[in-house]
């Protein structure tokens, strides 16, 4: 009698064991800690895991797995995690090509996804597959708006653009033109180059033919650099300007000197010491920042590693409200999640201030982008 009371026993621990493993919460993460989008994928991986190991008193399981910048990769990871890890929220890709092919996957399994790339496509227009899909940066219209704005009152006319060969370029260029047109700006030149690049002299000599006033490389992390370093070379001295997808210290250190004087949009992360106390996210990003520096060190902050720190806190909102409703490991809790995450209001983030809405799956305003400059190595907030 004994011996079997003791086997009960253990199969009641053995049952315990197993409904708590299914209480946890299952986090899978797909981001490009190598290949070319590294500089912008190791911030990133850095900052999961700063992130929280429970939420509402349900233990967080993350499973990080690495794309190397390929979208092929991205795609296997994330039905991995779908399939394998039976994760309740999918968190990536680094980079925009990567970030819509995996929109199909997350999707189809009913899996609510936030990504950390920047392409308004990710989540518009809204449909039934973009209805799971979130994203924490900055979509390129507002940061096209803010640098054409800036192109105007500096007496820009004219503009060389050059971007990405793929879905990243692409998008800021058709988003560029709007916002050049309704400032009076003229794009009299319109070149790509293919993130793994060695050479755009070509690109560049077509660019410098047009004499434009300024030009804008629509690239991200350190292959955005070799088209201004080429420019630099080829003695090109109009306005230089890049987007939110190189404000992180690697591009400042293969830059050098060729990317002094350059303006970009930047999320309020990059520069949140020089902001006035009177601005809303100046306390929400020092909070990511001291997170950070205290794991990597002083000035180790990158605007990417902020990105999936803003989609943490995103998730952290999201999950008791969830818990209300089901429990995790099952559809209605990812369900529930989705439509957590939906009904976010005024959250303070590291890059913003998150409200969405049934056709809003970014949830940023204006109070999201600042306009800075390189100097002397460094970012310079311009009021």
């Amino acid at each position: 009698m004994k011996s079997f009371k003791k086997k009960i026993l253990a199969l009641a621990s053995l049952l315990s064991l197993a409904v708590a493993a299914q209480a946890d919460i299952n986090v899978g993460v797909t981001l490009s800690a190598t290949g070319p989008a590294a500089s912008l994928g190791i911030p990133e991986k850095n900052t999961i895991a700063l992130m929280p190991k429970t939420i509402a008193g349900q233990k967080i399981n993350y499973v990080v797995l690495d794309d190397a910048s390929d979208t092929t990769a991205a795609v296997s990871n994330t039905r991995k995690l779908i399939a394998d890890s039976k994760v309740d929220v999918v968190l990536g890709s680094t980079v925009t090509p990567a970030s819509l092919a995996m929109i199909d996957v997350a999707s189809e399994a009913k899996v609510p996804m936030i990504s950390m790339a920047a392409s308004a496509r990710i989540v518009e227009p809204m449909d039934d597959k973009r209805k799971w899909i979130f994203k924490t940066p900055q979509n390129d219209i507002m940061m096209s708006l803010a640098i054409a704005e800036h192109m105007g009152k500096t007496g820009v006319k004219t503009v060389g653009f050059i971007g990405f060969s793929d879905a990243y370029g692409e998008g800021w260029f058709q988003e560029f033109t709007k916002a050049a047109e309704l400032k009076g700006l003229k794009i009299i030149a319109n070149e790509r180059f293919g993130r793994t690049d060695t050479s755009v002299t070509g690109q560049v000599l077509k660019l410098m033919s047009a004499k434009p006033d300024a030009i804008l490389v629509a690239g991200s992390g350190t292959p955005a650099a070799l088209p201004q370093k080429t420019l630099k070379e080829r003695g090109y001295a109009g306005k230089m300007y890049q987007t939110h997808g190189v404000a992180n210290a690697d591009f400042l250190r293969v830059g050098g000197k060729d990317v002094e004087g350059t303006f970009l949009p930047a999320g309020p992360v990059l520069v949140a010491e020089q902001l006035p106390t009177s601005n809303p996210v100046r306390k929400s990003a020092q909070a990511y920042i001291a997170a950070y520096e205290a794991a990597h060190g002083k000035n180790s902050v990158s605007t990417f590693g902020a990105h999936a720190w803003d989609a943490g806190l995103l998730m952290a909102a999201a999950v008791p409200v969830a818990l209300k409703t089901a429990q995790p490991g099952t559809p209605e809790f990812r369900a529930a999640l989705r439509d957590a995450l939906e009904k976010i209001h005024e959250l303070p983030g590291a890059h913003g201030i998150f409200t969405m809405s049934p056709t809003d799956h970014l949830g940023l305003d204006q109070r999201g982008r600042v306009m800075v400059k390189i100097e002397n190595g460094t970012w310079k907030y311009q009021p």
